[in-house]
């Protein structure tokens, strides 16, 4: 069954690809079919620059538990940054 499930946010950072380093713009994060992950459902982040077309883009397949795991891990990450280091981290 698919879920359909799909949160679209804009972001600003830098992804390796195959071609080298090009700047993100965008990430969808979805719940559903994988391509690649032998699973029968998996979350999917997509890190991408749709001006610069399909090439500029960098998928993850991650099964739930790892999902959350790494979700976890970014937030304990981040709220053991001292709060001074963080300033100005905002887009524009």
């Amino acid at each position: 069954m698919c879920t359909y499930l799909t949160d679209r946010i804009t972001v600003r950072g830098s992804a390796k690809g195959p071609t080298g380093w090009i700047p993100v713009t965008n990430a969808s994060v979805y719940f559903d079919h994988p391509v690649d992950l032998p699973v029968g459902h998996a979350m999917t982040i997509d890190f991408l620059n749709p001006e610069r077309g399909p090439g500029a883009r960098v998928a993850v397949e991650l099964d739930a538990t790892s999902a959350r795991a790494l979700a976890a891990s970014i937030l304990a990450t981040l709220d053991a940054v001292p709060a001074d280091l963080l300033e100005g981290d905002r887009l524009g």
